[in-house]
């Protein structure tokens, strides 16, 4: 590591990911390292960066959605962005209770089946 910056390399091992995901970041404006020839490194900007990119993601959010808040920051600044992270969450926790409700239904569903077949089974021995 040089003075607080990772290089391509370190950046993929300090964050768990292939070469190709964070190319594919820097392709799509997530993440812009400095270069040093053909050697990228990634400061503390970048850093920080990755660090939401995965949480976001993490909490299932698009890629295109985490640029464009990343991009708030830049533009507006910090209480803009926080901002725009409430209503972000708000949605998202919305969309994921609804997943938990519609996954709950299924398992019940599930388990009634399974416990008919179960009961059909025990009944013809």
């Amino acid at each position: 590591m040089t003075a607080n910056r990772l290089t391509f390399k370190e950046m993929c091992a300090r964050f768990d990911v292939t070469p190709r995901t964070l190319r594919y970041y820097e392709y799509i404006e997530l993440l812009s390292p400095e270069r040093d020839g053909r050697t990228r490194l990634y400061g503390p900007r970048e850093i920080a960066r990755m660090t939401l990119i995965l949480r976001g993601r993490r909490f299932g959010f698009p890629l295109e959605e985490i640029r464009q808040w990343l991009l708030i920051y830049e533009r507006e600044g910090s209480e803009a962005q926080m901002c725009r992270w409430i209503d972000l969450a708000d949605r998202q926790l919305a969309e994921l209770a609804e997943q938990q409700r519609q996954l709950e239904e299924t398992m019940t569903e599930l388990r009634a089946l399974r416990d008919r077949v179960a009961a059909d089974l025990a009944g013809k021995s």
